[in-house]
């Protein structure tokens, strides 16, 4: 099947999402589908605002016509609620096209923490991009049902997975601290609540591994703690293996893909009970969830690292991959021949 996948969040981003995807994409191959992904790099980009790591595309409309000429896709998915998932939405929508997409973020709360809001109108743009699909993919079924209760129908299940053989037990030496190390692995950004975890109590040490626009701030406010900058593949894999806990601050976040790498690498994970943790951790088998995030860590700390371990080992990116490709569907409501007439009407009117 020829996939095209149009996400807003790639390389050089680093975060859940686009490890999810990339993921999904290489597995998609193994399984012999054939995958075009439509990221911001092929675009003229510009800088997000309050967060430039991130860039965004500049008028895709035609590129991305293009590309959907050319690769004529049997099944189309659309990632994020962006420039280009917005493109490839309207695109899909005049044509009859047939789409999945998939939530990730919790933009309103994301858009809360630095704008003024309501939660009520971003919701209903959420509402409005995804109630266009076929299905709109979560990862939880607390996502799920919150979505439910904002007005979204069209929810199903797509798993998250790990690379449990770059995510494994490794010696706790990597780390040369004062024990008991608890780390924070993650964007260093004002939706992800660092501050929690960097003024929690904590008798031992605290690393960072990530970086992000709240970095400088936090390490002048908090610089007892080690910051050690993003760190990638087997580097982040040793990293994290050598923490005693992971500690999870976010309190916006729907899954949390870090939760899953921590505990294939036998370390614990201490979070509040919200959304995204309260489906990943359970509580004292690999992790703790308390609303006081020092208490949970502690407890944490008593937790068997090879409960943690066999937790993450049922959680593979094949299966994953599977769940999202029994999810896709047809999009070919029209052929693709007839639509060059419309791309130039689009062309007109844009």
């Amino acid at each position: 099947m020829r996939i095209m996948v149009v996400t807003d969040a790639w390389f050089p981003q680093t975060n859940g999402v686009v490890n999810t995807l990339a993921q999904t994409a290489a597995w998609l191959g193994r399984f012999g589908h054939e995958v075009r992904l439509t990221e911001p790099r092929e675009f003229r980009t510009f800088a997000c605002p309050s967060y430039p790591e991130i860039r965004i595309a500049l008028r895709p409309t035609g590129r991305l016509a293009h590309n959907f000429e050319q690769f004529q896709p049997e099944a189309v998915h659309i990632a994020t609620e962006g420039p280009l998932g917005l493109a490839a939405r309207r695109y899909c929508v005049r044509r009859g096209l047939r789409f999945t997409t998939s939530y990730h973020t919790q933009f309103p709360q994301y858009l809360r923490s630095r704008w003024p809001i309501p939660l009520w109108l971003s919701y209903a743009g959420l509402r409005w991009f995804h109630g266009a699909a076929h299905a709109c993919m979560v990862s939880t079924q607390t996502v799920r049902g919150m979505l439910r209760a904002r007005g979204f129908r069209n929810l199903v299940h797509w798993q998250r997975g790990v690379d449990t053989e770059l995510f494994r037990p490794r010696s706790k030496d990597f780390l040369k601290l004062p024990r008991p190390i608890a780390a924070y692995v993650g964007r260093v950004a004002v939706e992800k609540n660092v501050d929690a975890f960097l003024k929690m109590p904590w008798q031992g040490s605290k690393v960072v591994i990530g970086d992000g626009p709240e970095r400088a701030r936090l390490q002048a406010q908090y610089p007892e703690a080690h910051y050690a900058g993003f760190r990638f593949g087997e580097d982040l894999a040793a990293h994290l293996a050598a923490a005693d806990v992971l500690v999870f601050p976010s309190l916006t976040d729907t899954f949390g893909l870090v939760n899953l790498e921590a505990m294939a690498c036998g370390v614990p994970v201490a979070a509040f009970p919200v959304t995204g943790p309260i489906d990943v951790v359970q509580d004292g088998v690999t992790g703790a969830l308390d609303a006081d995030l020092a208490s949970a860590a502690a407890r944490a700390l008593q937790v068997d690292p090879k409960a943690c371990r066999e937790h993450a080992l049922q959680s593979s990116w094949a299966a994953c991959t599977r769940e999202f490709e029994g999810n896709l569907v047809d999009c070919r409501a029209e052929p693709l021949a007839r639509l060059v007439p419309k791309r130039r009407a689009l062309q007109r009117t844009a």
